[in-house]
């Protein structure tokens, strides 16, 4: 197989479920023994400027007519696809495979350009892949091009050893999609239970929200129990993993969300916002009931953006889980089950290469789901 060249981002500098997505289908690439090149596309992607654009259409050939022997296949984050429509046309028209690899459709308030941009640049491109379903089923309503879906994968991790009191985890970013606010809202509502909490994200990529959860914490009296941490790694990431009872991801839109499996690996519960991705990465491992049910390592809570109600919704499931052992060791029991049978991040790469390796055989067009 040709070699791949995987075009990245290079203003995401945080560590959202995109980078930490690439960053683990490289290795797995690479332990499978796939030639890939990573290359980080300066710009404000997807708003980046002529020049920027212009050096995205030669890494993926745009300008060169000619083909040559072990041309690299290229892979384009989606981020940096829908700024460039123009370019991805003209590499089509050159003859190249591009793919396009979407984390996340623009949201469809980001007004029409943006969603005329997206749809040029993916029907322009040899095959789209989608990280999950979820993605995969905005782009087909919005009749572009059938995606392919590679799911993320997971690392193997230690069983967390979690904490007396319970302690809560929100790992992800401070931004107003990932709706920390209304997570704190609600845990002002329980401050008669013992329990703490960790706000686990970076608080620069959007810092006039976290202040805001900042000031929200410091409103509902919360400043003993609740930490915002800002962005952790490495060992220290890894304790607050090993820390924690609960992990809530009550994004108001989201792909997948990544932090729910890596919960899992952990042999920790998730409780997510119903309607979502999420749900899909709750339900990752297959588990079912006795009749063939879904069973959640976790809760998927219907929670109303901007609904009056969504807080007391919020505040009651974990006043629930917090005051009954027996949904404690319930959610525990099953997220210890679903820790088993979670995939690898191999499989990624191999659904990744298989993916790929369909659309060369086919000329450059994908071949039908």
């Amino acid at each position: 197989m040709r070699p791949l060249r995987l075009l990245v981002p290079g203003n995401i500098r945080h560590s959202s479920g995109g980078n930490v997505y690439n960053a683990r289908l490289v290795a797995g690439l690479q332990a499978l023994g796939a030639g890939v090149e990573v290359i980080a596309v300066e710009g404000t992607w997807p708003d980046a400027g002529a020049h920027e654009r212009r050096r995205l259409g030669a890494l993926i050939g745009a300008w060169d007519p000619e083909t040559h022997p072990g041309q690299p296949v290229a892979i384009v984050d989606g981020l940096v696809a829908v700024g460039a429509p123009d370019e991805l046309e003209f590499a089509a028209k050159a003859g190249r495979q591009t793919w396009v690899l979407v984390h996340m459709p623009v949201p469809e308030d980001a007004g029409t350009q943006a969603l005329e941009r997206e749809a040029r640049a993916l029907r322009a491109a040899t095959g789209v892949i989608c990280t999950s379903t979820s993605a995969a089923n905005v782009l087909r309503k919005r009749g572009l091009p059938q995606a392919r879906v590679v799911l993320p994968g997971v690392e193997p991790a230690p069983l967390a050893a979690g904490s007396t009191p319970p302690h809560l985890a929100v790992v992800a970013a401070l931004l107003p999609n990932k709706d920390q606010l209304l997570t704190v809202e609600a845990l002002g509502r329980i401050r008669d239970l013992d329990w703490t909490a960790s706000f686990v994200g970076s608080d620069r990529a959007d810092p006039v929200y976290a202040q805001a959860v900042q000031a929200a914490v410091a409103g509902n009296g919360l400043q003993e129990r609740v930490w915002l941490t800002g962005e952790l790694t490495g060992e220290p990431l890894e304790a607050q993993w090993a820390r924690t009872d609960l992990t809530l991801l009550v994004s108001r839109t989201e792909a997948f969300g990544m932090a729910v499996t890596e919960s899992l690996a952990r042999g920790i519960p998730a409780l997510v916002r119903a309607g979502t991705g999420a749900v899909e990465a709750l339900t990752l491992a297959g588990l079912e009931t006795s009749d063939g049910g879904p069973r959640l390592p976790g809760a998927a809570v219907p929670l109303p953006v901007g609904g009056q109600e969504s807080p007391g919704r919020l505040a009651a499931v974990l006043r629930r889980w917090l005051g009954d052992a027996r949904v404690r060791e319930g959610w525990r029991a099953a997220a210890a089950e679903a820790r088993r049978d979670l995939p690898g991040w191999s499989s990624t790469a191999q659904g990744l290469l298989a993916v790929v390796a369909a659309g060369d055989r086919g000329n450059g067009q994908p071949r039908p789901a």
